[in-house]
């Protein structure tokens, strides 16, 4: 990753036309848009790129079916954004296709509704004859009642956001990790400037901006309560599974109102199956249950039988960013369209926030996000990110899933040796990396560096590229002293958060052979923090 920023003087004011609060997908699509419309901008995030919902949910570009029925703006919303990231992001697209399926006991008055609900919305879908469904997916069920053929595809996240910021920065922004708004100093309406601290070291400097731009996704409503504005935000976690190979080649859902474990996504060489929808307070330290897990196998297997069986390597949650409109008894009847508020009406003239929303719906966010910052700064160009393609750049790749396991893979010289043998990123990559985190004014440790590439995201799960990176990084002295080994169990501990759901049968034996290596052996237990 090639991101590089300006360089600053801690405890000194940073000055910048517009300074864009979080890093995940909605938030480098801004600092994009914004980029290309000649606007300066700045983005921080209190972790880094992807940290929050954009690197927790399903990779699902949706075609929009999922919603004709529950929340057919949405649906519209999905169907027109498919078309433009399809032509102007293909490079971090897989065009899977997707199917629409019920099974036995499914309601068959939705099913029969089903498209009508489609035409209405203007979302493609073709009925097809039981036996060619089989025939697309051997994996299904031969309990399927009804099939229809859809656009969705799987897109990779984290390549998204590094991609956009990438062009954001070369347009002339700036990005800065690990930088934590505190809190804003209000005067005449307005905001005089932002206060940040320096996650990495304690240390505080002031961002002043023309514009803030609250972009912080599940936390929106914790940043704007620092400028004395209330965002009632409902807080959704989604729970997901990821297998150990590619289970279909088409993104699978069930053909019923959204619900538990409905939906199947390849990406790479797995599939991510899921979700949930639980109620939480907060987005930090969120994680998945037993119970969870339970029931979205119990459910999935309806669709893909072979789920029941199959090896899980990991289960992760996130918190979608969702805004009450004052019912909310059901998570799943609250909107998933996104909510843009200028906040002069809070009394706040030059703060935005933007929220809610979908990964497949970014861009459209970025750019209605865009139009009233441009407006605010009396600038009236139209967007150009319908226009104008995402460029694909080297600095993204390894953010990519890693190989088959039965096709060959090379370093391309001697001493550039595989680091992380699941997903192949040799130690050049992570060099990379390690100099991008520094030029973002970031601390590279393991976590950072599994956030912008696939390091521990194998069946290992980083029971050996962990050790691996880790005195590769000692030894170039990226870290220097005794207590930078917390940093590993940081990294360890945030695996195990995925894994401990799932322990049973090849991913038991897995996780107690990483036990033995690291407890077992190198007594990493006994390190105190």
């Amino acid at each position: 990753m090639n991101i590089s920023t300006k360089v600053f003087l801690m405890n000194k004011s940073i000055e910048t036309q517009v300074l864009v609060i979080g890093g995940g997908v909605t938030g480098t699509g801004i600092a994009r848009d914004l980029s290309l419309r000649g606007l300066e901008c700045t983005l921080i995030d209190k972790s880094d790129l992807n940290a929050g919902a954009s690197g927790g949910n399903h990779g699902l570009l949706h075609s929009g079916a999922r919603y004709v029925y529950s929340d057919p703006k949405a649906a519209i919303e999905c169907k027109n954004e498919l078309e433009i990231l399809k032509k102007n992001a293909g490079h971090c697209i897989e065009d899977t296709g997707g199917l629409f399926i019920a099974v036995k006991g499914d309601d068959e008055t939705y099913i029969a509704d089903f498209p009508g609900y489609c035409k209405k919305s203007g979302v493609y879908c073709k009925k097809i004859d039981l036996a060619l469904a089989k025939e697309m997916e051997p994996g299904l069920s031969n309990d399927v009642i009804a099939a229809y053929q859809v656009n969705d595809a799987s897109v990779n996240p984290f390549k998204l956001s590094i991609e956009n910021m990438n062009d954001a920065v070369l347009r002339g922004g700036q990005y800065l990790s690990f930088s934590e708004v505190i809190g804003f100093r209000l005067k005449d309406n307005s905001i005089e400037y932002a206060t940040v601290m320096n996650k990495n070291n304690g240390e505080t400097f002031h961002i002043k901006a023309r514009t803030y731009v609250n972009a912080s996704g599940a936390w929106a409503g914790t940043v704007a309560a620092m400028a004395g504005i209330t965002i009632k935000m409902v807080l959704s976690k989604g729970t997901l599974l990821v297998t150990s190979k590619r289970m279909t080649k088409r993104v699978i859902n069930r053909l019923r109102k959204p619900s538990d474990g409905d939906i199947l996504v390849p990406g790479g060489v797995v599939s991510i199956l899921g979700t949930t929808s639980v109620r939480v307070e907060s987005p930090d330290n969120i994680y998945p249950t037993i119970n969870e897990v339970d029931q979205i196998i119990s459910q999935g297997e309806k669709m893909v039988p072979e789920i029941k069986t199959c090896r899980y390597i990991r289960a992760y949650s996130g918190a979608r960013p969702l805004v009450s409109a004052g019912n909310d008894e059901d998570d799943r009847a609250v909107s998933r369209g996104f909510t843009l508020k200028d906040h002069t009406d809070d009394k706040v003239d030059n703060f935005i926030t933007i929220t809610g929303g979908k990964l497949s719906t970014y861009r459209l966010m970025a750019e209605k996000t865009s139009d009233m910052v441009a407006w605010k700064h009396s600038i009236f160009s139209k967007c150009l990110t319908k226009e104008i393609p995402l460029p694909s750049s080297k600095s993204g790749e390894w953010s990519e899933p890693g190989v088959q396991i039965n096709e060959p893979f090379k370093s391309k010289t001697v001493s550039d040796p595989i680091l992380c043998e699941c997903e192949m990123v040799p130690q050049k990559a992570i060099d990379t990396i390690i100099n991008s985190i520094k030029q973002a004014g970031g601390k590279p440790d393991l976590k950072s560096i599994a956030l912008r590439s696939r390091i521990g995201k194998g069946p290992c799960q980083g029971a050996f590229c962990s050790l691996r990176i880790f005195s590769h990084m000692y030894d170039n002295n990226v870290i220097h002293d005794y207590s930078d080994i917390n940093d590993l169990k940081l990294f360890l501990n945030e695996r195990w958060k995925g894994e401990q759901s799932l322990l049973w049968d090849q991913a038991l034996v897995q996780s107690s052979l990483k036990e033995m290596i690291h407890s077992g052996l190198f007594g990493l237990e006994l390190i105190k923090k």
